[in-house]
């Protein structure tokens, strides 16, 4: 009787837990399919606009599709500042993938001196706020004039700590006998790391990248702060700027922003379990 009942109350928590994770992402799911005078009526409270209290319904009463017509036909700002984002999520992916996976093979298996100094800076810089190195990063971009482009978004998140921490883990799970087996008959540390290290740490390396797409798509921050054209911004950025005129469409565009995120999500969920079962690994 008592684990039924300690079984009953776990699940009961669970579900309060999951409702509280689905609670935000219905309330933009409705939204998006709601009219703006049922919006303004059910949200002018909350915002301000009208005294009382909201009265949020769990279902539109009248389900429209012209917030996402409006956001994808009449909205051609949000295509540009879409584009935007692709072409600032991209080359970060890539960059992180050129430059933090020869850094994680080099600190996970090459010996040389000051390594144990090099590791722990990466992790300080790690766990150092944006509002740390927001100045610095901001006087080296002025002095490089990349201030104000895409370039001033793109470089910081290429050379960024995270991902070589995560592939790092990755590289460590390799077994260390088999590079050893791979020197025995030649191979140089490039052969090593290309054919063996590679292939090996794929759950590492795709985890990081999942999470460093995560990362960038949704960041506001930097491109607050380095990107002051708004022909430069992205969809983060158009989200923070939309008005109380116009809550359909900002329930749309939250929608539409989500599902690219979510595809990847669900794409690199597999590599980011293997990623933690690697870390838990040591090599």
């Amino acid at each position: 009787m008592r684990n039924r009942l300690l079984c009953f109350g776990a699940c009961l928590g669970l579900s309060v837990l999951a409702m509280l994770v689905w609670w935000p992402l219905w309330f933009m799911l409705a939204g998006a399919f709601t009219s703006a005078d049922e919006l303004a009526v059910t949200l002018a409270p909350a915002l301000g606009a009208a005294p009382g209290q909201a009265n949020w319904h769990w279902l539109p009463s009248w389900p429209t599709l012209r917030p996402l017509v409006e956001l994808l036909l009449d909205t051609p700002e949000y295509f540009t500042m879409f584009w935007n984002t692709v072409g600032q999520v991209l080359p970060q992916a890539a960059g992180q993938l050129a430059v933090g996976a020869p850094a994680a093979r080099a600190l996970s298996r090459l010996r040389f001196r000051g390594r144990g100094a090099v590791r722990g800076l990466y992790l300080v810089l790690m766990l150092l706020p944006f509002q740390v190195t927001m100045v610095p990063n901001y006087l080296v971009l002025n002095r490089l004039a990349l201030l104000d482009t895409p370039w001033s978004v793109i470089l910081p998140g290429v050379f960024g700590t995270f991902p070589v921490f995560i592939m790092q883990r990755g590289f460590d799970a390799v077994p260390a006998e088999l590079l050893e087996a791979a020197r025995i008959d030649g191979a140089g540390h490039w052969q090593c790391f290309w054919h063996i290290g590679l292939p090996l740490g794929v759950p590492g390396v795709l985890a990081a990248l999942t999470l460093g797409f995560l990362e960038a798509w949704n960041a506001l921050e930097p491109p607050m702060t380095f990107l002051k054209n708004p022909a430069n911004w992205p969809l983060s950025l158009y989200l923070s700027s939309v008005d109380t005129a116009n809550l359909g469409t900002a329930m749309a565009a939250s929608l539409v922003m989500l599902v690219p995120a979510v595809l990847i999500f669900q794409f690199g969920q597999p590599w980011l379990e293997l990623g933690i079962q690697a870390g838990a690994v040591k090599g």
